[in-house]
């Protein structure tokens, strides 16, 4: 017996309209029947029964098969190890099996009518419609088989092969029906046993789980640290560490992973036997479907042999192989890489063309064996004698250039500076050699040339500094030369400064001068003190004459000292006096003397040595040095404004001013600089940033002051825009103590 369904409802239809056509028969007639007739009808009747039971019995057997070939055909067909789906033209599931809803991720009746391609991964969408639209359309009765990676419901991807065709349908609309099967087992296997090839290769390779601990190490790991497999697996990678690398560099390596899932770079190791050697790293984190990390997989080369050898070239290309110092090469390569960094930084660079003086003596009596261990003693003396990042080069010969970088943006500073290190070079170079049991002493002459731009190229610089080389020669040897020679009288210059300078503090020639401050109703009501150095030889000298070479020298802490201990002085001494015993006086405080560790204590000392009342003074910071440390600026202040000493913001609108700084720190006053203050009525940019100063604050309950008020103009402008306070030659210039205290009277 056939088990098609089809077959098997059209014979189950055919014997229905049999057995009905016969029942039909048997009916009663209207008239009622003879005997004889009766028990022949009745006969018929009994056969006919007879009948119409075989007929149900098969009809019966026909249906329990009829329902055994169903159920077969649905277990066939729901739970085939595929999926069987059917689309239709505009993409939509129409129809789709048991298997097929579980490999989508999602229960079948939530699947009818839902887009397919929402199951297709992004990148792999627009493959999709292109296999799609080429499938539907010319394509009925033809089949296209293509692997797909398939995007289920929960996220999880499964590799997946597509078997498609396209019919049309009872409506005549194009269908297509596809069989999938999922591959992602075959796919992981095949992946697997590639990756088993490539983990046996000729790179140092490691896996670890999660947390660290080592999984498993090929044979190339083995030979290359000389850790067995056993040695190495359960046990965490720093058995390998150096200690050549700090917390820093391992901090780098694990935010790489976990941001970018891998890190590529240089890292040393150490071989079981204790070697340390340079390693080429790539490490990889591996992760499963929701993204966690579950295992790290690390490949090392050893570069040992490739590092050497690029070291040796590059020794042999840009280094002296006697003194082990970069040689013209190298030194006119950073030379070049400065001239940039300084016209764009707008700081101070210098060469230092050094020369040993009667080498070629040396050589000639005791030989070139002598004069080369001399040579190489003078490169590591010049390399002891400059910062790091400095440059000592050897140009040959007897011939050295010191490339000395980030100097004052200042120029005679530069030079200041650069004439020490000169001074510190010709020191150490002058002391005595020993070479193989001779003693040699031996000087050196040096020429200087600075650079602060591009202006020059390098061999121009060379040249000049040549020259003054032989400047230094020519007068003498064993000494330094600029080549500029207006240059070498400003350094001559502000060496007698700086000996002056120290003289002035030994003999109390500095003097404080005073300068009053007032209120809109013309009082008296404080006093900034401003020094003046009394000069024996050149009369009264400017402060902006001396105190960058006080800064310098740090000479600024004993003179910053000493006009503070004479502020509080004459803070005590005006007491009690009926004119000066509410002022209070403004000391100038320079970056170098804030911030020595121990200010507070210096200035608590000096208030608690004259008993003064702290309030009575006021120090006054520039913007350049609150914000060079703000931490310890703020820490400071507060310290000091709790025993009752205010403090002003100088200079302000001139640095880089911000109002994030401004609300922390502990400000009782701010004073406009006298440089907007000079142009009002004359710059109308300057007179909107006065008000603007003066408006902020107002909002920040600052007092505000303005200096250098030197006109009545000037004076009704600030009282008009609402400052309250002035300073300026217009009330006042800054006069002698003795003066000041006449005019107070």
């Amino acid at each position: 017996m056939s088990d098609n369904p089809d077959e098997i409802n059209q014979r189950l239809q055919r014997l229905r309209a049999k057995a009905e056509a016969q029942l039909a028969k048997v009916e009663p007639e209207k008239e009622p029947p003879s005997a004889l007739d009766t028990d022949e009808l009745l006969r018929e009747l009994h056969v006919r029964q007879i009948e119409l039971e075989m007929q149900n019995e098969e009809l019966h057997r026909m249906q329990v098969a009829l329902e055994t070939s169903y159920a077969h055909y649905l277990e066939l067909y729901d739970f085939a190890p595929v999926g069987y789906l059917t689309l239709t033209a505009e993409g939509m599931i129409s129809e789709i099996n048991l298997t097929g809803a579980k490999l989508l991720g999602m229960e079948r009746k939530h699947l009818i009518n839902r887009c397919f391609a929402r199951f297709i991964d992004d990148q792999d969408k627009d493959r999709w419609h292109r296999l799609f639209l080429m499938m539907m359309k010319d394509t009925v009765g033809e089949r296209q088989c293509f692997d797909l990676p398939l995007k289920r419901a929960d996220g999880a991807t499964r590799h997946t092969h597509f078997d498609c065709l396209c019919w049309a349908g009872d409506n005549a609309a194009s269908q297509l029906r596809i069989i999938l099967a999922d591959i992602t087992q075959c796919r992981q296997t095949e992946e697997l046993r590639i990756a088993a090839i490539a983990f046996e290769t000729q790179e140092a390779m490691m896996v670890t789980d999660a947390s660290g601990v080592i999984l498993k190490v090929n044979r190339a790991f083995t030979e290359t640290t000389g850790y067995t497999a056993e040695e190495a697996v359960g046990r965490m990678p720093r058995i390998l560490k150096s200690g050549c690398h700090d917390a820093d560099f391992y901090a780098g390596m694990w935010e790489s992973l976990q941001c970018t899932g891998a890190w590529t770079g240089e890292i040393w190791d150490r071989r079981k036997n204790g070697e340390i050697y340079p390693n080429w790293a790539l490490i990889n984190a591996v992760k499963d479907n929701d993204g966690t990390v579950t295992h790290y997989v690390a490949a090392y080369v050893d570069i040992t042999d490739q590092k050497a050898a690029t070291d040796e070239i590059e020794r042999l290309a840009f280094y002296d192989p006697l003194t082990e110092l970069p040689n013209r090469r190298l030194l006119l390569d950073r030379l070049q890489q400065e001239l940039v960094s300084s016209e764009r930084r707008g700081l101070t660079g210098a060469l230092l063309f050094i020369d040993l003086d009667n080498f070629k003596a040396l050589n000639d009596t005791l030989g070139h064996n002598k004069g080369d261990l001399l040579l190489r003693q003078v490169a590591r003396r010049l390399v002891s004698c400059v910062r790091e990042n400095d440059t000592v080069a050897r140009l040959g010969g007897d011939e050295f250039v010191v490339l000395l970088k980030n100097l004052s943006m200042d120029v005679g500073e530069a030079a200041a500076q650069a004439k020490i290190s000169g001074e510190k070079i010709i020191a150490t170079l002058n002391e005595a050699y020993q070479l193989d049991g001779h003693e040699h002493s031996s000087t050196p002459s040096i020429g200087v040339v600075l650079f602060n731009n591009h202006e020059h190229p390098a061999d121009e610089l060379l040249k000049r500094a040549d020259i003054a080389l032989y400047q230094a020669k020519a007068a003498g040897r064993n000494t330094l030369r600029f080549f500029d020679p207006k240059m070498q009288s400003a350094i001559e210059a502000r060496v007698r400064l700086v000996r002056d300078l120290r003289r002035a503090l030994a003999e109390k020639q500095f003097r404080l001068y005073y300068q009053k401050q007032v209120n809109c109703n013309g009082q008296v009501i404080g006093a900034e003190v401003l020094i003046r150095w009394q000069h024996p030889e050149r009369g009264l000298v400017s402060p902006l004459d001396f105190i960058p070479a006080a800064e310098e020298t740090a000479l600024i802490l004993p003179i910053g000292q000493w006009v503070l201990e004479t502020a509080c002085a004459q803070i005590k001494q005006w007491e009690n006096h009926p004119q000066a015993g509410n002022l209070q006086l403004a000391v100038n405080v320079s970056a170098r003397q804030f911030h020595q560790p121990d200010f507070v204590r210096l200035v608590c000392n000096e208030i608690e040595k004259f008993a003064i009342n702290p309030s009575k003074l006021k120090l006054e910071l520039t913007e350049s040095l609150v914000l060079d440390n703000i931490a310890d600026t703020i820490l400071k202040m507060k310290a000091l404004r709790e025993i009752g000493v205010h403090f002003s913001l100088d200079d302000f609108g001139t640095g880089y001013s911000s109002l994030s700084y401004l609300t922390q720190l502990p400000l009782d006053q701010i004073k406009i600089d006298q440089s907007f203050v000079h142009n009002i009525g004359i710059k109308p940019s300057d007179a909107v940033i006065v008000q603007t100063i003066i408006g902020m604050t107002k909002n920040l309950d600052i007092e505000v002051i303005s200096e250098g008020v030197e006109t009545k103009g000037q004076r009704d402008f600030l009282e008009l825009h609402g400052c309250p306070l002035y300073q300026g030659w217009l009330f006042g210039e800054p006069v002698t103590l003795e003066a000041f205290e006449k005019l107070l009277r």
